[in-house]
């Protein structure tokens, strides 16, 4: 009988944690500065509560983004409670953790993304795309963050210019 360690399933664990603490910071003392939030979460999990009207119009996953406006937010150790403003209508929401497919902090370049339990470990930790608005979840990339571009016109050089022949 082989054993392995199961470090797929460990990953989601840690990362879910650290979702779970950065929302009891805001929790207790709001969000900082610039940072907000794009979570994306599958609305069909079984202990998700969200209105119908939004399970109608999202009825496989969802995007939402807690910034501006958000109100109740109350944290567990499955999941967290919010209310949130769609089209002037606050709707309360419950996303459980394990329901959650990414979260996005655009303002500091930072993703996590969940894989699903088929596919192999490919969760990503790290800078992340920002993303576009919703439906569209968050895309997170592997990558580093493109370097700061400086304003105005940009210019085109060749590398060759350089080299010594």
């Amino acid at each position: 009988m082989s054993r392995s360690i199961d470090y797929g399933n460990l990953m989601h664990e840690a990362m879910r944690s650290l979702i779970r603490k950065v929302l009891l910071d805001v929790q207790e003392n709001g969000l900082p500065g610039s940072h907000h939030f794009f979570i994306t979460f599958n609305t069909s999990h079984p202990d998700a509560e969200l209105a119908d009207w939004l399970s109608d119009r999202y009825p496989t996953e969802m995007t939402v983004v807690m910034q501006h406006w958000y109100d109740n937010l109350e944290v567990t150790d499955t999941g967290f409670s919010i209310t949130l403003n769609f089209g002037d209508a606050p709707e309360p929401l419950y996303i459980p953790y394990d329901a959650i497919k990414t979260f996005v902090d655009p303002s500091v370049e930072f993703g996590l993304r969940f894989e699903g339990q088929e596919d192999e470990v490919e969760d990503i930790i790290g800078p992340a795309a920002v993303p576009t608005p919703m439906p569209t979840p968050p895309k997170a990339v592997e990558e580093e963050p493109p370097a700061k571009k400086p304003e105005g016109d940009a210019e085109v050089v060749s590398l060759d210019s350089f080299r010594k022949t």
